[in-house]
């Protein structure tokens, strides 16, 4: 029997502990699944059962039984920690140099173009938690309509400002701009808007985030797939991280509950490919923040709606549970985590309990879906070692 489908789920950020080098990011002792395992409100019953704990490195409770999925950790290769480096990556482009970041800030002559460019003043211009930067800088916003820029330990050109006096839309086009002339060595791997609501000292970001990425350096496996005249579904951020490059269809979702109707109506879909999804909250409403149990509130709630979804799984489906990096909610730190990241593939013609022990390469997973779909001749461009042959168990077709 051949795959027909596969549902590649990221859970964004969560990190199943520091990579060798992670003292080299500021990153030592960081360990998402650790962390958030040890809130009364972690149970993850079906990521249990597919394997979760049997990873090479995870500690977290022992095991039981054999799992039904196989499973690996996967160690990062480009030089980063963000989420577009580690989803070009898990497509199959490994970044060799790092993206960069403004720890003090953007120089004066990106500010003063973006400035001219926009007829707009600035503001802030540090790295900042998103949270605290309208809580100190919001009120300057309201009264000044000049916009909050900021930047995070991650490439990224981040814009805020209160939906009543700049429209999400006049936002979108600053960002726009923003995008278009940060290139070169100012190329950042994204710039997002960041609109939000509310009234001293009360605000709050809405879900009108947008990212606006760099498109890919490189061929990654949705292009692969799309050449050969397969479908390509992206559900939430996905889009915006490849640009829209290599996708056949895109469904819009701006947390984990649009995300999931997003999978569940893909999967009463008719289509032969890929479904490649990005679960943002993990990452955007609990890493972030610090919020042990709201991270672990979140991958139970995930669980849930992961059986419904294993229930109604056909035959010559196959589903991948991966991540893109760490955000260690129990440090002190806010940002990303450079980390291992699980990954877990099941279905029918998936073999139980094989332990593919530490990947040296996200792009495994890339290399595996272009075998899967047996278009090597279209993947030549993309890295990465297949695990397939060591995974997949031979059915025959019902008659």
């Amino acid at each position: 029997m051949k795959t027909n489908r596969i549902f590649l789920i990221v859970l964004d950020s969560f990190g199943i502990g520091e990579l060798p080098d992670a003292a080299e990011f500021g990153d030592t002792g960081s360990n998402t699944l650790l962390s958030v395992s040890q809130s009364s409100e972690f149970r993850v019953p079906e990521l249990e059962a597919l394997g979760l704990f049997h990873i090479d490195g995870v500690c977290t409770q022992k095991e039981k039984g054999t799992p039904m999925a196989s499973f690996a950790r996967m160690a990062e290769q480009s030089k980063g920690k963000d989420t577009t480096i580690g989803h070009w990556e898990i497509s199959g482009i490994v970044t060799e140099n790092p993206l960069p970041v403004y720890p003090n800030g953007f120089p004066k002559s990106v500010i003063d173009e973006f400035e001219q460019k926009t007829g707009k003043k600035t503001i802030c211009n540090k790295p900042y938690s998103g949270t605290k930067v309208i809580l100190e800088y919001g009120k300057e916003q309201i009264e000044t309509g000049a916009l909050i820029v900021y930047t995070s330990a991650d490439s990224v050109f981040q814009i805020a400002a209160h939906e009543e006096i700049v429209p999400v839309e006049q936002l979108y086009q600053y960002c726009e701009t923003a995008r278009a002339m940060l290139t070169g060595e100012n190329a950042v791997g994204r710039v997002i808007a960041r609109p939000f609501t509310g009234e001293y000292p009360n605000f709050t970001r809405t879900q009108n985030r947008r990212d606006f990425s760099l498109e890919p350096i490189g061929t990654t496996v949705l292009d692969c797939l799309k050449e050969a005249g397969l479908d390509v579904l992206s559900v939430g951020k996905i889009w915006d991280i490849f640009t829209g490059k290599g996708i056949t269809k895109r469904y819009v979702a701006h947390n984990n509950a649009e995300g999931m109707a997003a999978v569940f109506e893909a999967q009463k879909s008719e289509f032969h490919g890929l479904c490649f999804i990005n679960l943002v909250d993990f990452d955007m409403l609990y890493g972030h923040r610090n919020d042990v149990d709201g991270y672990a509130r979140a991958l139970h709630e995930f669980d849930e709606q992961l059986k419904l979804f294993l229930k109604n799984m056909r035959s010559d489906d196959v589903l991948i549970i991966t991540a893109d990096h760490g955000c260690d909610p129990a440090t002190e730190s806010t940002d990303h985590s450079r980390e291992y990241i699980p990954m877990l593939i099941y279905g029918e013609t998936v073999k139980h309990g094989v332990n593919l022990k530490t990947r040296d390469c996200f792009c495994d997973i890339a290399a595996t879906i272009a075998d899967v779909f047996e278009i090597d001749r279209f993947a030549e461009k993309i890295n990465g070692t297949s695990f397939w042959s060591e995974v997949h168990k031979e059915i025959e077709d019902n008659i």
